[in-house]
């Protein structure tokens, strides 16, 4: 948004916060002041944490280059010439890290060039600011750019809540809630409810911004923020900085948190003004008392939030995390006798510093602070060690300051400006196979298989600092706190905390390389999308619902345990086939794990009987076949990531209930989007009534009302008959959308013939074809 755009909406702000207050009888949040003053039609909206669906005005749209793609393809079956709300396109998930930044940035604009020149040629016809490969990580960038205190965005990617450091709700979605944002269209979500973090002290010594979160996801588990803003307060959130702030929003993704933010500051003041945006700064502090929580909400938060937790800075320990998981957490001054214990690998292969998560400008000096006391007592790194800068502007101010040549000479290599490692763009050469090994990072998630593709290998997540102490250590039995390292003069070194400026003394480099803004004659501009690409692929309509209940149907998979958005739909080397349905398709449930035979990605065909068939090639053998199928899903389904891929694959391939303990609540609201039925059970324990031959009918969708459950029937294969009850979470809007098969669908003219949508004006497939149509304008 432009600052007159900023200034008129906290002009807005006092009416409709004072409104607010009579409605609902009581002091506000900041969080609900935010959120009042963005209502698309306050008199009519019903506010009810947990349970009323909100209608928003988004001031901002985020998309990368990997989730872009289809929401992208979305927004162009709406048929606008333009967005309608600022949006911006960051290249910055097709980067693989392999041999460093320049050669790595080098192949990756030659092995997505027609990705990229499709995304360009997008964003300056449909008036996206474009951002080339290489400026940087979306989240680093919009924090940079675009994010201020007040606002509402929404991104494709589920690490959208690092713009809460600068004390705005920005909230991760699928593509579809982008593409329909950019068409000028309400955005909705669940009212969520409402945890406050109550932070006192201050951060000292060792501990950095990322332990708060780190300590969070150990306290509240992957699933403790789901469908809840984190909104921290108190005296100790004025001694983190801005983008310790945003660190700590950032990693609330991994509770299943909607959003997380801190209130307006001195220390976001100093960041806006760090970044250019001095008069966003002026702006904010004359409307500071909009941009914090009402007092009494300070004074007894137990009356406004839903919960509170309760950290004292001053007590807080260094936490790292891990393996497999963000919420499996100990103080690092536990951390060896777990090890121990669990007979993990304590020789550290790798050691990576950086990611959206930790790679703005205070992250690199502290990590810097702790590499030059290494290399006085002639100490290098003994782990592989890795530096991925947020953003051009980032490297270039690190560069100048002398800080890439200082993680040189411990034997660090710079990469990209790009995700990387973090998302599974890494190539690695220093392991074998299936090669049990343990990584250290600064990243958020740990997955198995996340980094690299290797569900042997064992991620553990903490602060920067944390993470280059241990790679001079090489081992996770070494605590920097009490611990020392030996130099090569056989002297006894211990590291001292690290010490590091928020923000470089000199100023940031200037300027915004990377940034292409959108055409001035949009007209004259043509979307490039080769013939017969194997990369892009215009979408065209599912197939509206037939009016009949699911009789019947086959169980695709039965998942149990963490099955997240990377189990689903995994990325790696599949993100190339992001912009192309059909081709990402066959990756479909490849890390699932099989709750009927144990083994991951492959099942049965239950027509056939046929076993150890990967889950896509028995979809396809079922959609030739005219039968739809189901998915049988453990706790917090579709946990991690907002792909919705996850969610429009099995769409694509036949997939017409999904049934589960409980969902995260990015997949659930993509399953709707897509025209999926997403249910739970209403009791969690009927998950384990569903056994391999079973068929499955959901009964009563002609009259699915919202709140009202569902029938499930399990028909055994001697004949029994097992009846369950399950619920879903579905608007009415919503529920139109299942009908007519899908979000986009509905609204689109329905042949009653056929139950299909007619082909979309921007020269939109049939469902089923692969073939791209080059050349066309929208």
């Amino acid at each position: 948004m432009s600052v007159p755009q900023i200034r008129s909406l906290y002009a807005s702000m006092p009416d409709r916060i004072a409104q607010a207050r009579r409605k609902f009888g009581r002091p506000l949040t900041l969080t609900e002041k935010i959120l009042v003053s963005h209502c698309w039609e306050f008199d009519s909206q019903v506010w009810e944490r947990g349970k009323a669906i909100l209608r928003l005005r988004v001031d901002r749209v985020a998309l990368q280059d990997v989730t872009g793609q289809m929401a992208l393809f979305q927004f162009m079956m709406s048929g606008r010439k333009r967005v309608a709300v600022p949006s911006s396109l960051h290249c910055d998930h097709l980067i693989r890290a392999e041999s460093g930044a320049a050669d790595d940035l080098a192949r990756a604009i030659s092995e997505n060039e027609e990705v990229y020149n499709f995304l360009r040629s997008s964003a300056l016809k449909f008036g996206l600011d474009f951002w080339k490969p290489g400026a940087g990580i979306v989240h680093q960038v919009v924090l940079e750019n675009y994010a201020f205190p007040g606002g509402l965005m929404i991104g494709a990617d589920s690490h959208t809540p690092n713009g809460g450091g600068l004390g705005m709700i920005a909230i991760g979605v699928g593509g579809a809630d982008c593409g329909e944002a950019m068409a000028g269209l309400a955005w909705e979500v669940l009212h969520p409810k409402l945890i406050g973090v109550h932070l006192t002290g201050k951060l000292s010594g060792w501990t950095a911004p990322k332990d708060v979160i780190t300590y969070l996801c150990t306290l509240l588990t992957v699933k403790g923020g789901t469908n809840k803003v984190i909104e921290y307060f108190g005296p100790g959130t004025e001694s983190i900085s801005a983008t310790g702030k945003g660190t700590i929003c950032n990693m609330g993704a991994e509770l299943g948190a909607t959003t997380s933010l801190f209130p307006f500051d001195a220390r976001i003041a100093a960041y806006l003004r760090a970044t250019e945006r001095a008069d966003i700064a002026k702006a904010a502090e004359e409307s500071r008392e909009h941009l914090v929580p009402d007092p009494d909400v300070l004074s007894e938060p137990k009356r406004f939030y839903d919960e509170i937790v309760e950290i004292n800075l001053d007590e807080l320990e260094p936490h790292i995390v891990g393996p497999h998981s963000p919420d499996r957490g100990r103080p690092i001054s536990k951390l060896a006798a777990e090890v121990r214990e669990n007979k993990w690998p304590a020789a550290i292969t790798n050691a990576l510093i950086g990611s959206c998560t930790n790679s703005s400008y205070e992250d690199m000096p502290r990590a810097a602070h702790i590499a030059t006391q290494g290399l006085k007592a002639g100490l290098k790194a003994r782990s592989k060690f890795l530096v991925t800068p947020g953003s051009e502007r980032v490297f270039q101010t690190v560069k100048r300051d002398g800080l890439v040549d200082t993680f040189g000479k411990i034997g660090g290599t710079v990469l990209a400006n790009a995700c990387g490692p973090c998302i599974g763009q890494w190539k690695r050469t220093d392991i074998g196979p299936d090669q049990t090994n343990t990584i250290v990072s600064s990243f958020n998630r740990n997955f198995p298989g996340r980094n690299d593709g290797s569900a042997s290998t064992l991620s553990f997540i903490t602060s920067p600092d944390i993470v280059t102490a241990l790679a001079l250590a090489g081992t996770l039995e070494f605590n920097p706190l009490t611990d020392t390292l030996t130099a090569p003069d056989g002297s006894k070194v211990r590291l001292t905390p690290p010490e590091a400026e928020e923000l470089p003394r000199d100023g940031f480099v200037r300027g915004t390389a990377g940034l292409e803004a959108p055409a001035a004659n949009p007209d004259a501009v043509h979307i490039q999308i080769p013939e017969n690409s194997e990369r892009l692929q215009l979408l065209g309509p599912f197939v509206a619902w037939d009016g009949k209940d699911f009789i019947d149907l086959p169980i695709l998979v039965k998942t149990k345990g963490k099955t997240t958005t990377d189990h689903i739909s995994p990325a790696g080397p599949w993100l190339r086939y992001r912009g192309h349905l059909d081709k990402i398709s066959d990756n479909m449930f490849l890390g699932a794990l099989n709750a009927f035979t144990g083994e991951a990605g492959k099942g049965v065909n239950p027509l056939t009987g046929e076993a150890g068939q990967n889950f896509s090639k028995t979809a396809r053998y079922l959609k030739r076949a005219g039968q739809q199928w189901i998915v049988i899903g453990d706790e917090n389904y579709g946990e991690g990531s907002s792909r919705e891929h996850a969610a429009m694959s099995p769409r694509y391939l036949g997939c017409a209930a999904v049934i589960v303990r409980s969902f995260a609540r990015i997949h659930e609201t993509n399953l709707k989007k897509q025209g999926v039925l997403p249910l739970t059970f209403q009791n969690p324990a009927d998950y384990d009534k569903f056994e391999q031959n079973d068929r499955v009918t959901v009964s009563g969708l002609y009259t699915l009302e919202p709140g009202k459950p569902v029938k499930v029937y399990i028909k055994k294969p001697d004949g029994r008959i097992l009846e369950l009850q399950a619920n879903h979470t579905m608007t009415r809007e919503q529920i139109a959308w299942f009908r007519a098969g899908s979000a986009l669908n509905a609204g689109q003219p329905v042949d009653p013939k056929t139950g299909e949508t007619p082909p979309m004006t921007s020269g939109a497939l049939e469902p089923g074809d692969t073939k791209a149509k080059p050349g066309k304008d929208v």
